[in-house]
């Protein structure tokens, strides 16, 4: 086995991508679009970077037993599983932004392709043809572009095609109509847009509902002029419909980029002189690569470090503010004391965030907390992306709560549950000082003020001398050294609570022990380490 990480690198990708990685993995190489090569080659591997050559299905994911992590240098994840990846606890990372940039560009590019007949006539001068009057053209100034799909590249399309006059309208069920404004484009129903615009660009993920979107009955409202160009994804302009239409003269120009079965080098639709296609070439330029590979890279290291990644698609965290991220290691390790503390799952879990850090989206800590509790009590690897799984499937309900009121500190996280006997169980941690040190705070109704350590005992018991010289004693017997210790009790006489950290595990027998000499209503030890 391999002192360091391993990370399988399964198709060419940018040298930049290597050195974004650093020294501090193993490289190794493969051609995955070679089954026979993908499947051994991933069986000892923590991370595995890919295109859209290499195919990351359940049989891989199964046969990569050491996998974490699965990086896909791109957007699309067409070749990866993203359920099976889950299930087996395999984070899917992709680099969204990556190509927004060059993708937008190159719609743009087939705009004016379209528009001005650019690669025909460079064909025909190059056979040895002046075919000027053939190739007479359109201005752009003046007409009306319809965007469908006003996400990051729908917008950047817009914006720079705004830039030559054209009018911008634009179809988005999801975007405000005052946003859609602030964007420079008028929104309009998708009927509309098909009825005015001259330029049709498309720009929407493939999805049930968006597949064949712009189709046989779309084509018949359209301006017989118009020119539909797709650089997004193959099958949301229905092909056949495209053909019809432009053999119909009902459409008279396309500029295609994707293509519902690829590769595709043999459409009905090469043989129309109106239509200029490229071999899905949205993301193919040395910057958008080298972005992507770099993005992946560092998605990589974030992973194999055991944090959450902002570009992770299996994963409900999102982005992590910067004054969230210090809390999650505080959220994981109650989690765990949680369930040390409970000794079976909860039937309810609540993680409750309390201050400042409320202003910001705390959902991850959620996610934290939950991977903490079945840490310790499943066999499987558990992960920032099965967490929830795990919770699902032992029919535990989750819940998070924030409250911006903290009195006692600036930031305090509870972990509660409540068991299947209707006990409840909570404990609660905060971070102190400029080095973030994790405090327990609280154990159910018992304040304290504990250092989270690697080893600790928590000890319930009748409030009444002695005990703490006859816990102190069976340790230092059994040469366990006591590194803090706070006592905590209700009244005088009544329930009472020992926290301590210790240097090393303490046996079972020593916490048997303990708990007997003390008359200890529940003895529980957590290690951390």
């Amino acid at each position: 086995m391999s002192p360091k990480p391993v990370v399988l690198i399964a198709e060419q990708l940018s040298p930049a991508t290597v050195e974004a990685l650093g020294p501090d993995f193993e490289i190794r190489h493969c051609n995955g679009a070679d089954r026979s090569e993908l499947l051994p080659a991933i069986a000892d591997v923590d991370a595995i970077l890919l295109r859209s050559a290499t195919k990351v299905d359940a049989e891989v994911i199964a046969a990569a037993k050491r996998l974490k992590v699965v990086a896909r240098a791109g957007v699309g994840l067409d070749n990866v599983d993203v359920t099976a990846a889950t299930q087996a606890g395999v984070m899917v990372v992709n680099a969204p932004t990556s190509n927004i940039v060059t993708a937008a560009e190159l719609a743009c590019g087939l705009i004016i392709a379209t528009a001005r007949n650019i690669p025909q006539a460079d064909a025909a001068l190059k056979n040895g043809e002046w075919k000027r009057s053939k190739y007479t053209g359109v201005e752009l100034s003046e007409k009306t572009l319809g965007v469908v799909g006003l996400g990051r590249i729908g917008v950047l399309v817009a914006q720079r095609m705004s830039a030559f006059g054209m009018k911008i309208v634009a179809y988005d069920p999801y975007v405000q109509p005052a946003r859609a404004a602030q964007m420079g484009a008028q929104l309009l129903s998708l009927d509309e847009l098909l009825e005015v615009s001259d330029f049709i660009t498309v720009h929407l993920p493939k999805t049930p509902e968006t597949l064949g979107l712009i189709g046989d009955e779309a084509l018949y409202k359209v301006k017989p002029t118009v020119r539909i160009i797709n650089a997004a994804r193959g099958g949301i302009v229905d092909e056949e419909a495209l053909f019809s239409a432009l053999k119909e003269g009902r459409v008279t120009g396309a500029g295609l980029d994707v293509y519902a079965t690829e590769p595709c080098t043999d459409s009905p639709l090469f043989q129309f002189d109106q239509v200029v296609c490229t071999p899905h070439l949205g993301a193919s330029t040395d910057e958008a690569q080298e972005k992507a590979g770099i993005a992946v890279a560092n998605s990589v290291r974030l992973a194999l470090a055991g944090e959450l990644v902002p570009d992770a698609v299996n994963v409900q965290g999102g982005v992590i503010s910067e004054d969230v991220r210090p809390v999650l290691p505080l959220a994981e390790n109650l989690g765990r004391i949680f369930t040390a503390l409970a000794g079976e799952v909860a039937v309810r879990l609540d993680v409750e965030v309390y201050g400042e850090i409320t202003q910001h989206d705390v959902k991850v800590l959620e996610l934290s907390a939950l991977k903490g509790v079945f840490e310790d009590i499943v066999e499987e690897t558990v992960s920032y992306v099965n967490a929830p799984l795990f919770a699902q499937q032992r029919g535990v309900e989750v819940r998070l709560t924030t409250n911006s009121a903290s009195p006692d500190h600036r930031t305090m996280v509870t972990v509660r549950g409540t068991l299947t006997d209707g006990e409840e169980i909570a404990v609660s941690g905060t971070l102190a000082g400029m080095r973030h040190i994790q405090k327990i705070v609280s154990v159910g109704k018992h304040g304290i003020d504990l250092p989270v350590a690697d080893h600790l005992i928590f000890l319930r018991y009748s409030d009444r001398p002695g005990v703490i010289g006859t816990v102190g004693g069976i340790l230092g017997q059994a040469g366990i050294n006591i590194a803090g210790m706070q006592v905590s009790r209700s009244v005088p006489g009544g329930e009472a609570l020992i926290a301590l950290s210790v240097d090393n595990t303490v046996p079972p027998d020593v916490v048997g022990e303990i708990a007997q000499e003390i008359g200890a209503t529940s003895a529980r030890t957590v290690s951390l380490d």
